[in-house]
């Protein structure tokens, strides 16, 4: 059974849970990926917000910090472990997202996709986001074709 849970308070009860995020997001964000210190600072402040998915009492398999700031959210990172990819977990993650956002009145929610993402934005697109921005070559690496960044919104 699926359960998504929203973490209000850093505290010692809930640091298990942060680290297991810091570990999803080590296997599933590819280049500089945050770390637990970097996830515990950025929960720190009031703005920032985390959710969770569980599987059953314990197993976390999916996460989602995002930031609101008066009428508008910025999804920072989604996460799904890759064992349970393809099986919904995001569109959980964004149901209860939603929830929360129109709860708090929240008018838009961002995010920031690689354009070469392609099950990303087609997830997006099927929660209604749509491209407002593209930011060219924006994600680059050595010896690699700098990729453009896409900026996505839903209209609350």
């Amino acid at each position: 059974m699926l359960t998504v849970e929203k973490l209000t308070d850093v505290n010692d009860e809930n640091e298990p849970s942060v680290r297991t995020v810091a570990s999803i997001e080590a296997i599933v964000q590819l280049q500089e990926a945050w770390d637990y210190k970097a996830i515990i600072e950025l929960l720190a402040q009031d703005s920032v917000q985390l959710l969770i998915i569980k599987n059953g009492v314990e197993d976390i398999v999916g996460y989602c910090l995002y930031q609101v700031v008066f009428e508008q959210a910025e999804i920072l990172r989604i996460g799904t472990h890759p064992d349970y990819q393809r099986q919904g977990i995001a569109s959980q993650l964004f149901i209860k997202l939603n929830k929360e956002l129109q709860d708090n009145k929240v008018e838009n929610l961002l995010l920031e996709v690689r354009a070469d993402n392609l099950p990303a934005i087609a997830l997006y697109e099927r929660q209604g986001f749509v491209v407002i921005h593209q930011r060219k070559g924006y994600y680059q690496q050595p010896n690699h074709s700098a990729i453009d960044a896409l900026i996505m919104q839903l209209k609350l």
